[in-house]
């Protein structure tokens, strides 16, 4: 139940994007408002994502679990029947607060659920259902473009939250402040700065505005700032003094930038250089489905050879598979480098996300899961922000004035060859990161636990 409540909110950014022109045509909206609807979901799932981690840490994570679950449900359907584009963007806006509360109480909670032994295995798995999600959500979309109205998108969050919500029961109920045995404390002055400081930059980046960006980095400034002074800081920095965890969060959000930046580049390319469908251009990306398998190979992968060592595997064929995509011209068959490359990108991005996501969270104490929780989500959820801003401004750079297919082709393969630089430079940091004591002792407590089995 944790993990498909993961996929349906992941999912449900991509849900909207190949029915993004039925939207436009039905509402009137012009190219703009038809950005900002697109982008609505995205900003304020990341922008609250730490907020959300510690209010589950604060209030107990199965009380923030199903609180974002239920805002998430009644925001999609009130998306499903918005009489215009106010409403929707409300809507979406709304829906991104729910997930934004759901999915680090989701991931804290699979502490609760899963013994120790096999917590490794867990998140391993949990590492690739991000990419799950992504892939699940541009294929439903284009199928769903093709036969219906936009508005079923919707169908899958809501009937999902309901699913969560009947099935309560199942969930443990840890009492809020148990393990520190007074009533908690949420540090608002940097909720209120961290949360405006990421959805101004992230908002910035996403429409090319360098001043608006600037403000939403001297926000986060102004948080770190105030953290330090903080009595109960809602991220204490030394969190992230630990080279390992700082090194696997940026594998995280490099892994996951890439992730959206070859979605976007290869849709561009499928349809308006080669000519096809929006369902053809879904169907083009059945291959990322291989992620599915991932999750358990991954785990059994880091119990014989260490999250480390699988992270930089991971990161070195994603490296590979830009490389491939790096290639395309605008005559070259999908079954050649295309199809090559969309086959190797999710072996390698389950490889990278579930190792990256394991070495985030080792030796995380309990009282602050929600908060590791929290900044594996954000670092999921800015890196296709940041990314996708970045290398589609090196794309048009590259591209230049000409807009003709060969122009517009060249300047995709320009982005995706940057892509493959930032895997190279993230194996090189995360292989210099230190090795983690779960790399040392992972294998011999996985016999242990064989033998016992």
């Amino acid at each position: 139940m944790l993990a498909g409540s993961q996929v349906v909110l992941i999912a449900s950014i991509t849900l909207l994007v190949v029915p993004l022109p039925s939207i436009q045509r039905e509402l009137g909206l012009d190219p703009a408002d038809l950005a900002l609807l697109n982008s609505a979901y995205g900003l304020s799932f990341s922008g609250l994502l730490l907020l959300g981690g510690r209010l589950g840490d604060l209030y107990g994570h199965r009380r923030a679990f199903l609180t974002g679950v239920a805002v998430f449900g009644v925001a999609s359907a009130a998306a499903a029947l918005a009489p215009g584009h106010l409403v929707l963007l409300l809507a979406r806006f709304a829906q991104g607060v729910g997930a934004a509360i759901t999915a680090p109480a989701a991931m804290a909670l699979v502490r609760q659920v899963v013994p120790e032994e096999r917590r490794p295995r867990a998140m391993a798995v949990w590492g690739t259902l991000s990419v799950t999600g992504a892939t699940a959500g541009s294929l439903l979309s284009g199928v769903i473009a093709a036969l219906a109205s936009w508005r079923w998108a919707f169908a899958i969050p809501i009937a999902a939250s309901a699913a969560v919500v009947a099935a309560a029961r199942l969930l443990p109920d840890r009492a809020a402040g148990e393990t520190s045995g007074r009533a908690p404390r949420l540090d608002v002055p940097g909720a209120v700065l961290a949360t405006a400081g990421m959805v101004t930059l992230s908002f910035g980046l996403l429409y090319a505005a360098p001043i608006v960006a600037g403000a939403g980095g001297l926000l986060l400034a102004a948080f770190a700032a105030v953290e330090l002074r903080a009595a109960e800081p809602l991220l204490p920095l030394g969190f992230l003094a630990s080279p390992r965890r700082s090194a696997a969060l940026v594998a995280v959000l490099v892994t996951a930038a890439a992730s959206a930046t070859t979605t976007f580049f290869l849709t561009l390319w499928l349809q308006q250089v080669r000519g096809l469908t929006p369902l053809q251009t879904s169907a083009a990306f059945a291959p990322y489905l291989l992620v599915l398998a991932m999750g358990p190979v991954s785990g059994r992968l880091i119990g014989r050879l260490g999250a480390r060592a699988v992270t930089v595997c991971g990161l070195g064929l994603g490296a590979l598979s830009m490389g491939l995509l790096s290639l395309i011209e605008p005559g070259t068959p999908y079954a050649g480098v295309v199809l090559a490359g969309l086959l190797l990108f999710p072996v390698a991005s389950g490889l990278a996300l579930s190792g990256a996501t394991v070495t985030a969270l080792d030796g995380v104490p309990a009282r602050q899961d929600g908060l590791g929780a929290g900044l594996v989500n954000t670092a999921m959820e800015v890196g296709p922000t940041v990314g996708l801003a970045a290398l589609a401004a090196l794309a048009a750079a590259r591209t230049g004035p000409h807009r003709d297919p060969a122009a517009v082709t060249h300047g995709y393969g320009f982005a995706l060859a940057a892509t493959a630089l930032l895997f190279i430079l993230t194996a090189a940091l995360t292989g210099f990161a230190g090795r983690s004591p779960r790399d040392e002792n992972t294998h011999n407590r996985e016999d242990r636990h064989e033998v016992r089995r």
